[in-house]
């Protein structure tokens, strides 16, 4: 993918140069698509999560929201510290990167920042991966197996292959779609050499995702024997291969 830059007065726009054409601000107001009839779902909270109908096909728009204590004083501003460290294009960014190591992701459509002062707002726009459930979702629904648990192992290995660091390893963060799995939810992330230490960190945060969300209901025992072990055989298969 070739990037397209388009900047102007205290915001700018990055974009897959081929939708150049096509991408401009309204891209990244929900209302613009609602009233188009173009918008298919849209959540709140932390993420500010839409799903839109674009020329580019199904899309997902995200408006970066802060979480934590700090979210009550800064909302959706994050400090600036240069346009290649903004939330939105350094995601982009990377998302890019994994495509080109041929890793399952979301394709990356457009990224924006806004500036005011010291201070900006971003988003980002990726291609919907489509009839998909997040790992959670099959976690409730009782369809987290040994075989599933091994296939996520794989998935995560083959990103710390290449150095992918995924700052917010979960349960959410993993879909299961028909023809493979993916990891989404970039943000933060980078690629870095890779080393035991960050890996196994970010294991342990998987880990620690599944068991809050009732992946022990049944026993740790039993939970260390039908998902953590296939899950760690698939990552160490994977990883050494």
């Amino acid at each position: 993918m070739q990037e397209h830059l388009r900047e102007g007065t205290g915001e700018a726009l990055l974009c897959d140069a081929a939708l150049s054409a096509q991408v401009d601000g309204a891209w990244f107001d929900p209302a613009s698509w609602r009233a188009r009839g173009a918008l298919r779902a849209q959540a709140g909270g932390r993420g500010g999560v839409a799903v839109i109908d674009t020329p580019a096909g199904e899309c997902v728009l995200r408006h970066y929201r802060r979480g934590g204590m700090v979210a009550a004083l800064l909302g959706d501003r994050y400090l600036w510290t240069g346009a290649g460290r903004t939330r939105g294009f350094a995601e982009f960014r990377l998302l890019v990167a994994i495509e080109r190591l041929g890793l399952p992701g979301p394709r990356p459509v457009a990224a924006r920042y806004v500036r005011r002062g010291p201070f900006y707002t971003a988003d980002l726009i990726t291609r919907r991966i489509a009839d998909a459930r997040t790992l959670a979702e099959c976690l409730a629904a009782g369809a987290l197996d040994a075989e599933l648990a091994e296939e996520v192992g794989a998935l995560v290995a083959r990103f710390h292959r290449e150095g992918i660091w995924h700052a917010d390893l979960n349960a959410h963060n993993v879909l299961v779609a028909p023809v493979q799995l993916y990891l989404i939810d970039f943000d933060r992330g980078r690629q870095r050499l890779p080393a035991e230490g960050w890996r196994r960190a970010n294991l342990r945060r998987l880990r620690r995702s599944l068991l809050k969300l009732g992946a022990a209901a049944q026993g740790v025992e039993a939970f260390e024997r039908e998902v953590w072990k296939p899950l760690l055989h698939g990552y160490e298969r994977t990883f050494r291969s």
